[in-house]
């Protein structure tokens, strides 16, 4: 999922089974003929590392080159902190401000219709929330 926002208010939306790594090339270069953009949004995590990891490069290459703000958020904050998929049969799962691993369903994403009320952080390093192994 991709938003433009106007004011804070979302005015387009793209979505895409692609994975990550086929589609956000394509999508930026669209959106950088249609677009001025005044800054760079992001989940960084949890989630799919390897999602995450093209967006945050992708991202981060695009805020360097156009000297763009690149801000991140919590995935939690797109799915009113539900569940979101680590793998076929396990969810992260934020719990009094703690995140697990458990037995879940992962809950659906979405686009906020307005940004004021997202913590943007400036910190906007990927949260992988496990270590390397």
């Amino acid at each position: 999922m991709l938003g433009i926002y106007n004011d804070n208010f979302l005015v387009q939306s793209y979505e895409s089974e692609e994975k990550a790594s086929e589609y956000i090339p394509k999508i930026l270069q669209i959106l950088l003929c249609k677009y001025q953009l005044d800054e760079l949004l992001y989940a960084n995590g949890p989630g799919s590392y390897m999602g995450i990891k093209i967006s945050y490069v992708s991202l981060s290459t695009l805020s360097i080159v156009k000297k763009i703000p690149l801000f991140a958020i919590s995935a939690f904050d797109l799915n009113n902190n539900s569940p979101i998929c680590a793998n076929k049969n396990f969810c992260f799962v934020q719990k009094n401000d703690t995140i697990i691993i458990e037995k879940n369903i992962p809950g659906k994403f979405f686009l906020p219709t307005n940004l004021s009320k997202i913590n943007k952080k400036n910190d906007n390093l990927p949260f992988y929330f496990l270590p390397s192994v």
